[in-house]
């Protein structure tokens, strides 16, 4: 039930990322993708009806480590207890900004909640990305499991390496989701940023990937011991094809090559680190693991249980709505 777990919420991750990376991706680039108020509020209802009930998956994620992996929630917080903080207001800011932005018509009061939409979005991204390069990297975790060290150790260069790529792969994420929900002039810019944005993400997935290898030997080896897992980067390979291919035209396409490039990502970094969940930089031995992490046997085999008929809830309403707003984008009178 370890191994299962640690999957588990591999995947609910995963989900959260291609998910509300598109909202994510579209709240940070629509500053300069979008030009005057109709098109603005284009984009706006491109993820109105969906933004909301994708970041159930982290707040689900999140509600699973606590009966799964206790000791690494209790970990986890206690080092990045400031960027979660951050984190939380910044979504805070995002959802205050879409909705309050139409209340007013006024052009600095939507000007003002289109910039915290921005940044928001922009600065999540990058965090998300920061916490990733943590986990791979590791944390200065003591024998008791506790982080010992301070919010700016943090911000290191691998960590900052792979949130400046989480934020690239994400704008291009939401651009390309831009590029199947949108017409006209705003689809044709669309196409153009995410031809631009494509070479950037190509650059530093190499630079990252590079940079991950370094860190030691270790980073390599389940991929030594498990060939089969090479599968996982295959994605990140086969995505960024499509992408080249995609450029122009076949936007759904586009979309559908960045999806696969933040699953190949997420599912190596997965492989990477596994079977740590929080690698200690003190000593090894200090690690918080699948193993010494996790709830008792029964523990996990009961949340499990109880988790996947909430997956399976989420999964079914997801799919709903995002099939009932499916098309390209039409302003009507209840639109933001």
């Amino acid at each position: 039930m370890n191994i299962v777990w640690f999957w588990t919420l591999g995947v609910m991750l995963t989900a959260y990322a291609v998910l509300d990376g598109y909202d994510l991706g579209v709240g940070a680039l629509h500053l300069w993708l979008a030009r005057g108020n109709e098109e603005r509020r284009v984009v706006l209802n491109a993820i109105g009806p969906v933004w909301n009930g994708n970041e159930v998956w982290l707040i689900a994620a999140g509600g699973m480590m606590v009966v799964s992996f206790p000791k690494v929630y209790a970990s986890g917080f206690s080092g990045f207890y400031l960027a979660l903080m951050v984190v939380l207001w910044l979504l805070i800011l995002r959802g205050v900004s879409i909705e309050f932005r139409g209340q007013i018509d006024h052009e600095l009061w939507r000007a003002f909640w289109d910039a915290g939409f921005c940044i928001g979005s922009l600065l999540i991204a990058l965090l998300l990305g920061v916490a990733l390069g943590n986990v791979l990297r590791g944390l200065p975790i003591r024998a008791d499991g506790y982080f010992q060290g301070t919010f700016t150790l943090l911000l290191n260069p691998y960590s900052l390496l792979t949130g400046i790529l989480s934020l690239v792969v994400l704008t291009w994420h939401g651009c390309n989701y831009l590029r199947v929900k949108t017409e006209v002039d705003l689809l044709l810019r669309a196409r153009c940023w995410s031809a631009r944005l494509w070479s950037v993400v190509v650059l530093l997935v190499i630079a990252a990937t590079a940079a991950t290898l370094t860190l030691g030997p270790a980073m390599g080896r389940n991929f030594r011991l498990h060939p089969l897992a090479l599968v996982f980067p295959l994605f990140t390979l086969i995505g960024l094809i499509g992408g080249f291919l995609c450029r122009r035209e076949h936007d759904r396409g586009a979309f559908w090559s960045s999806t696969a490039v933040i699953v190949g990502l997420l599912t190596s970094a997965a492989t990477t680190a596994f079977p740590n969940l929080l690698g200690s930089t003190l000593d090894p031995s200090y690690s918080l693991t699948i193993y010494n992490a996790a709830s008792s046997p029964h523990a996990l085999r009961v949340s499990f249980i109880a988790n996947i008929v909430g997956m399976i809830a989420v999964v079914v309403y997801s799919t709903y709505v995002h099939r009932t707003f499916s098309g390209k984008v039409k302003l009507g009178d209840h639109s933001y």
